[in-house]
């Protein structure tokens, strides 16, 4: 059980329904980049649809 609080979606970077722009839940969301970590697998980090149109990220499937 999570004790801190931050909610579980922010927890688990693999979830899709999670915003990583603007830390919160989305029904939007899709992977835009992979991000770093100091030890284990890289985090897949996902954006909204307004986040994306604000900050023109494109979804790795997207790009050319």
């Amino acid at each position: 059980m999570e004790t801190g609080t931050r909610p579980a979606a922010a927890v688990n970077a693999a979830n899709p329904g999670w915003c990583h722009w603007h830390m919160g839940s989305s029904g939007t969301a899709l992977l835009i980049q992979y991000g770093e970590r100091s030890s284990g697998p890289p985090v897949a980090l996902y954006a909204c649809a307004p986040c994306r149109e604000q900050r023109r990220l494109v979804p790795l499937g997207s790009r050319s």
